[in-house]
């Protein structure tokens, strides 16, 4: 079950690219799009990477830190952001148990093969922790549009 709009987000420490821990915490007073992609360096993973890169100046008008987050080590990690120049975070999860409290690990299918995955969903988190809002029918390439449009309807 993924979580929906209203639910407290469960706390989390994670490792980013450098091997630092980030918690949610670091963020009170700050709103949050904490969101899951599938594998770094992937075309899929790139292109909505790139989308909220090059969107970071109007997330900072809203207030929005992004944290992506995948089941990557930190390794990879630090090889996206530097082949890529992201602007923000990329936060390592490899035994998905922040997927799973999050309710975005679960089966998935691909070319007729069924198997355990990460789902693509974001959930903006507001300044006190509570989810506000959840992303979950987007095209990659589109990703950070349906996000602004949210935050410009809703500021």
């Amino acid at each position: 079950m993924t979580l929906t709009a209203g639910s407290p987000a469960p706390n989390f420490t994670l490792l980013d690219q450098d091997g630092q821990p980030v918690s949610l915490k670091d963020f009170t007073g700050k709103k949050v799009l904490f969101y899951f992609y599938p594998k770094a360096m992937t075309p899929g993973c790139t292109v909505q990477a790139k989308g909220l890169r090059d969107s970071k100046a109007e997330l900072d008008q809203h207030n929005v830190v992004v944290l992506g987050v995948s089941i990557d080590p930190v390794k990879r990690l630090g090889k996206f952001i530097e082949r890529d120049h992201l602007n923000f975070s990329l936060l390592s999860d490899e035994d998905h148990a922040i997927a799973e409290l999050f309710g975005v690990w679960g089966e998935k299918k691909f070319m007729g093969k069924t198997y355990d995955g990460l789902h693509r969903v974001s959930f903006l988190i507001n300044e006190k922790g509570v989810i506000e809002h959840v992303f979950n029918q987007f095209k990659t390439k589109t990703h950070h549009d349906v996000v602004l449009d949210y935050l410009n309807q809703n500021a």
